[in-house]
């Protein structure tokens, strides 16, 4: 007695629903993710060959625009304004980086006075902010 064998069928992993969930992911990631960018405050950033440093999470940043206004955190403040606020930052000063985000047409003058500002109240840690130059 001959049996009859039946047609073997070749093993298929069906990757129509692993497709479907990867796309979901990809679009929860892209919705949900939050993008760090500047104020929108026009500074143009002098560039330098420097490496990047690491962002600290406590960090105070002041921008100085070419006309010679000065922002803390979006807020348009003086100078005398701005010794005054940094003065509140006396106990976390050491441990707080000063970061000025200078306009590189901004006077060099203004620049020192924030600096020594930032000085007076105590700030150990000051950075000038950069933008990498494009052609290295």
């Amino acid at each position: 007695m001959a049996f009859k064998r039946k047609k073997r069928e070749d093993v298929r992993i069906e990757l129509t629903s692993m497709v479907d969930v990867v796309f979901l992911l990809l679009i929860f990631f892209m919705i949900s993710t939050t993008f760090v960018e500047s104020q929108g405050i026009d500074v143009k950033l002098p560039t330098a060959n420097a490496k990047n440093i690491q962002k600290t999470p406590d960090e105070v940043k002041v921008y100085l625009e070419k006309s010679g206004r000065i922002h803390l955190d979006d807020h348009l403040i003086s100078l005398s304004d701005l010794e005054a606020h940094l003065a509140s930052y006396a106990e976390r000063a050491s441990t707080t980086t000063f970061v000025i985000l200078a306009d590189k047409k901004a006077l060099h003058g203004i620049v020192v006075e924030i600096m020594d500002a930032a000085r007076a109240a105590g700030f150990l840690k000051l950075a000038i902010a950069t933008q990498q130059d494009a052609q290295r």
